[in-house]
């Protein structure tokens, strides 16, 4: 997807800067627990810088034409304090709130204590409605003196817990063509085993009838496997179809998505095979998120983790 350009003025001088209608802030790092600071005072300046991951080169991102950001997070707490400023600006956004529970196992060591995570996910939720505060369960992950049922119980007492706060549950199985997942897994010592199709179709079918009395919609994400027999859809984590039922007072918004809604020209084809979210630009930055979670695709390792935190945005 090519963006528009545009050019601003950075120290008196002309320079031509990207500017996406959605922004992704990201799939790359938790920008609200890490960077929330920082990413408003880029908001508020206009622009900010994105570094290539594969080749290091700095692109100019302009917020000039932006109208959504899609937050992704384990734990928002930093950032709500400034969403009554991006009300203000009459910048739209919603939260991909990821609310795991992998305390036993320490596969998210310094994510803070579930209990703090489920509060904020409610504070959030109440502040700005639970229609924009999509909680996803992910990835799945099946290790050694685990099992399905030990997963989906968990699950559970989230659910019972969060369920009036959200409209939908998200999951994905752990996606080990990830070199640095395997990698992660490895020098952590986690023993992990890989699920057939046959194996997610079971536990997808216990986690549909365990979450039934919860009245959630349940979806996958950026999963091969079909499992619309059980009433699970394929997600979409950027979504066309909520930006539209969401914000659709939103005039950019809406001529961007409208004429192609249910075309193939909105796929994002940056993104994995199955996934199915519509374009947006990625704002964050690899090797930068300090939860350090054991599973993690963004991070090589916590030393590059702490040579690059100072380098977001920059």
């Amino acid at each position: 997807m090519i963006w528009e350009k545009t050019n601003i003025r950075i120290n008196n001088k002309e320079a031509l800067a990207t500017a996406p209608l959605i922004i992704s802030a990201s799939r790359a790092t938790d920008i609200p627990a890490f960077f929330a600071k920082e990413f408003m005072q880029k908001i508020r300046q206009g622009y900010l810088y994105k570094s290539n991951p594969f080749n290091g080169k700095k692109e100019l991102i302009s917020f000039k034409n932006s109208r959504l950001i899609v937050f992704w997070t384990k734990f928002p707490q930093a950032l709500i304090p400034f969403l009554d400023e991006l009300d203000e600006k009459g910048i739209n956004y919603y939260f991909q709130f990821t609310l795991n529970d992998y305390e036993k196992q320490k596969l998210e060591p310094f994510v803070p204590p579930l209990q703090k995570r489920i509060d904020v996910f409610i504070r959030l939720a109440e502040k700005i409605g639970k229609e924009k505060v999509v909680w996803r369960f992910d990835p799945i992950l099946l290790i050694k003196n685990s099992s399905f049922d030990e997963i989906i119980l968990r699950i559970e007492n989230i659910a019972k817990q969060i369920h009036l706060y959200t409209e939908k549950l998200v999951f994905s199985f752990a996606d080990f063509s990830y070199r640095k997942v395997q990698n992660n897994l490895m020098r952590n010592g986690i023993d992990y085993r890989e699920l057939s199709d046959s194996e997610k179709y079971i536990f997808a079918e216990k986690l549909v009838g365990k979450l039934k009395k919860y009245k959630l919609a349940i979806s996958s994400c950026a999963q091969s496997i079909e499992l619309s027999t059980l009433g699970i859809s394929h997600n979409k984590c950027i979504d066309d179809e909520l930006i539209t039922r969401l914000f659709y007072n939103d005039k950019s918004l809406m001529n961007f998505i409208r004429p192609a809604q249910g075309a193939s020209k909105l796929k994002d084809k940056g993104q994995r095979k199955y996934c199915g979210c519509i374009y947006s630009k990625d704002v964050g930055m690899y090797n930068t998120c300090s939860f350090m979670c054991k599973y993690c695709y963004a991070n090589t390792s916590a030393k590059a983790v702490l040579n690059n935190k100072a380098k977001i945005f920059a």
